[in-house]
């Protein structure tokens, strides 16, 4: 499986979905967020970090463009939104990220994409424009795309835990 559509409801399903992503993570790992502003990236990256046991509170890079956080794994969140060349990438420290200790999470990773490694997981994240926005709520779509053979195998043997959310019209 290449790639899987999911559907949050809430912040905290987007956190929800996180942690469950969580269990396929590994250290090395790199996660590739990609999306409007305010769709969700942080609040993916908040569930994903506090099930890779980071006790500290989760918060948006973008001001600080970098924040590491300490857990069974080591998570390094970067924001790439403001930065204007891969060379500005590299200076807050992309060697770091793909080190092979710790897992990294890129919001606007699209970015960037000739620094990302063969093997990553994208998550692209859009607000649904649908009868529940009317509503005053604020549902999301997550297309989880596999980048690479490994994170293919890994996000098939992830589908029992999205199962929950899986968008209706999804192949996963």
């Amino acid at each position: 499986m290449s790639e899987c559509t999911l559907r949050s409801a809430s912040p905290e399903e987007t956190r929800a979905i996180g942690a469950a992503l969580a269990g396929a993570l590994r250290a090395g790992d790199v996660v590739s967020l990609t999306g409007e502003l305010g769709a969700g990236k942080t609040c993916l990256v908040q569930g994903a970090a506090a099930a890779l046991g980071v006790a500290e509170r989760v918060t948006s890079p973008s001001f600080l463009l970098r924040k590491d956080y300490q857990g069974r794994v080591p998570v390094l969140h970067l924001d790439v939104y403001r930065l204007e060349t891969l060379r500005d990438v590299m200076d807050i420290g992309w060697d770091e990220a793909v080190d092979g200790s710790r897992v990294s999470f890129v919001e606007w990773g699209d970015a960037m994409s000739p620094l990302l490694p063969e093997e990553y997981l994208e998550v692209d994240l859009r607000a649904v424009n649908d009868d529940q926005a009317a509503l005053g709520e604020e549902p999301r779509r997550l297309l989880l795309r596999a980048r690479g053979e490994d994170w293919a195998r890994r996000l098939a043997e992830l589908v029992p835990a999205l199962r929950r959310w899986r968008d209706p019209g999804s192949a996963c």
